[in-house]
């Protein structure tokens, strides 16, 4: 008899827990797979549809880059298509886009962006509060141009804007002087950690702020600086490296992150690549 209330408890307790074990392997990661076009940036000179196709043989629906020396963006645009790939974000250079944002605008409606992304600041030796202030004041302008034509301007981190400044960094001064309307940002992880910030604890101090993500991992053991540097091959597949992905993914499904994108830097990227994108997909929350 005791055998069988024993066994009886037994069964409850599985039941009344089934539901949080089966809650705990559900996906983290759920959004469709992005590729920050960079990364295959010694194929495409090799062939651009050729590109295109290995890029769709991995899964990728989404991407982020912009018009592809060899090929007018007209015909990009309908090769993306042909293959089911939608051209989410380009990139912009800052000083072109600061002196006039019509050719941003006009490639991006030819692709099909929503997002104009500006990844570097042009600056000394080191980066200070003067380039933060110009930075802020072309970022507002160039935002506002933008948004009329129904375009998010993104500022991606770097690593050298996190110089110390008052109660924070540079980077908290760009965030808090450039206008919401007309600005946001996309979290690149590694260029969030290599300068010893958190990236999880980043996104949530500004949780309205970011839209797009750059997905990377760091090597074990390299040490990090605020020089926006460090050799390629400390890029390695997500989930090997350093970089706490999970809580970053958890932290960027609660401020509502848009899009990701897989940026790998490595000489090793097209055996990395699929190894990331099985961790992610494997991920469970």
């Amino acid at each position: 008899m005791k055998k069988t209330v024993y066994f009886c408890c037994f069964l409850l307790t599985l039941i009344s827990g089934s539901s949080n074990l089966f809650a705990q392997g559900k996906p983290l990661y759920t959004n469709p797979v992005g590729l920050q076009a960079y990364t295959f940036r010694g194929s495409w000179p090799k062939g651009i549809e050729a590109t295109l196709d290995t890029i769709k043989s991995l899964g990728v629906t989404e991407m982020e880059g912009g018009p592809i020396k060899g090929m007018a963006t007209e015909e990009l645009r309908k090769q993306l298509d042909k293959r089911g790939i939608k051209m989410v974000s380009i990139g912009a250079d800052y000083n072109a886009l600061s002196q006039s944002t019509e050719q941003t605008i006009k490639d991006a409606k030819i692709l099909g962006a929503s997002y104009v992304m500006v990844a570097w600041i042009p600056h000394g030796k080191t980066f200070d509060l003067e380039t933060a202030k110009k930075a802020v004041a072309d970022f507002n302008k160039a935002g506002k141009e933008l948004k009329e034509a129904g375009i998010t301007l993104t500022y991606h981190n770097h690593g050298y804007e996190f110089y110390p400044y008052e109660d924070g960094t540079l980077f908290d001064y760009i965030v808090k002087n450039t206008n919401p309307e007309y600005v946001s940002f996309e979290m690149d992880v590694l260029w969030a950690a290599f300068p010893g910030q958190d990236p999880a604890k980043l996104l949530l101090k500004y949780p309205t702020r970011w839209k797009l993500m750059h997905l990377k991992d760091l090597k074990k053991g390299v040490e990090g600086n605020l020089s926006g540097g460090t050799p390629t091959t400390n890029d390695v597949a997500l989930g090997t490296g350093s970089i706490d992905i999970p809580a970053i993914l958890k932290a960027a499904k609660k401020v509502g992150i848009k899009h990701y994108f897989i940026e790998d830097e490595s000489p090793s990227y097209l055996k990395q690549i699929p190894q990331t994108i099985a961790y992610i997909k494997g991920l469970k929350e």
